[in-house]
């Protein structure tokens, strides 16, 4: 058995007031633009507008609305993880031995995966309350696998 390895850091959330606004800040300011391919995720009022300025091999998710418990109406909000199927798998494999929770509490489990449509994740807490996910963009492999019965 491999030992798990996140690949990078593949996005950070900022909570802001307005979503296509903070977009054109940071593309004026840092060259930071809307990845295309992740656009119609900003349709659903809680999704989020993902901007890079690398093509999307790191991002900025940002997020506008109101802040949930414990937040603040700007800033950061969740670091992101990026690993590839295999990674994903055994970090999701590993939940109960980690023994980790999310930002309400809940122990994380292979029930709390989210299927992002495109990519998955799972979102978790530092000892601090930090919010944390590990996520994959191998969607089609990731998905056969999570699809396979548990043991």
């Amino acid at each position: 058995m491999t030992e798990f390895r996140a690949l990078q850091i593949d996005h950070v959330e900022v909570l802001v007031p307005d979503r296509h606004a903070a977009a054109d800040w940071y593309e004026r300011t840092l060259g930071l633009c809307v990845i295309q391919e992740y656009e119609h995720w900003a349709t659903d009022p809680n999704g989020p507008l993902m901007i890079s300025s690398d093509g999307g091999n790191t991002k900025i998710a940002l997020f506008e609305g109101q802040p949930q418990a414990g937040q603040s109406v700007a800033g950061w909000q969740t670091v992101a993880f990026r690993t590839d199927s295999d990674g994903f798998m055994e970090f999701i494999e590993r939940l109960t031995d980690l023994q980790l929770t999310d930002r309400v509490g809940r122990s994380v489990t292979f029930d709390l995966v989210k299927d992002h449509q495109q990519s998955y994740s799972v979102y978790f807490c530092d000892p601090y309350g930090n919010e944390l996910e590990v996520t994959t963009y191998e969607y089609d492999s990731t998905r056969q696998r999570l699809d396979e019965p548990r043991t």
